[in-house]
């Protein structure tokens, strides 16, 4: 919901950090596994509790995430190898911090994960069977024009999901009503895009 807003805002500094890496000659596809393996370090370290450690890991993961896109386009890379290794490793990343936080306090909150980890599963889905068909029948992405994949919008998007994790470190007690709360969000964009991805299909754009 917020991306169209928070994209443009972000373009411009991750530039700045993209062009020395790009004139070193470090490539996307090498920022986005390094980007994951640091992120993925968020699910021991939110397992042990250590939860300043894992939201500033987290803070990086989506940080190299945005990096490696621009680093892409900058240095003329951008193909369909890199933007499937990124939403791959996306995907995996959220699922091990939601992970992280039900093996912190598996009583209190392994239920509400489980809850989180089924919308994901609604959200990723939708989104990637989505890209599939658009990309089968050529259509266009009218406000995302920097996705690897066409971007079906919803009410939980990247800024949401980014704002819920820090979020989440921030107060770990509350996770399981967070979680609660945002598995409802996630299950209202998977309908959206069910139902707005059917009804684009139906009648897919003229090229």
């Amino acid at each position: 919901m917020l991306d169209r807003w928070t994209m443009p805002l972000t373009h411009r500094p991750l530039k700045c950090i993209a062009r020395p890496l790009q004139q070193v000659g470090i490539t996307p596809d090498q920022v986005t596994l390094t980007a994951f393996l640091i992120g993925i370090s968020a699910l021991p370290l939110l397992a042990y509790e250590q939860y300043g450690l894992a939201l500033l890991v987290i803070v990086l993961n989506r940080l190299g995430d945005g990096v490696d896109g621009v680093l892409a386009r900058l240095s003329g890379r951008t193909s369909d190898a890199g933007g499937f290794l990124d939403i791959g490793l996306d995907f995996v990343f959220y699922a091990a911090v939601v992970l992280g936080f039900a093996l912190a306090n598996p009583a209190q909150n392994a239920l509400a994960a489980a809850l989180l980890l089924f919308a994901f599963i609604g959200t990723g889905t939708s989104f990637l069977a989505f890209a599939i068909a658009t990309k089968q029948q050529a259509i266009e992405r009218p406000h995302f024009p920097n996705k690897a994949f066409y971007y079906l919008e919803g009410l939980t998007e990247g800024t949401e999901t980014v704002m819920t994790l820090v979020v989440f470190c921030l107060f770990p007690a509350y996770f399981a009503s967070l979680a609660t709360l945002f598995s409802i969000a996630c299950l209202i964009t998977t309908a959206i895009r069910l139902w707005g991805g059917y009804w684009t299909l139906r009648r897919p754009e003229k090229p």
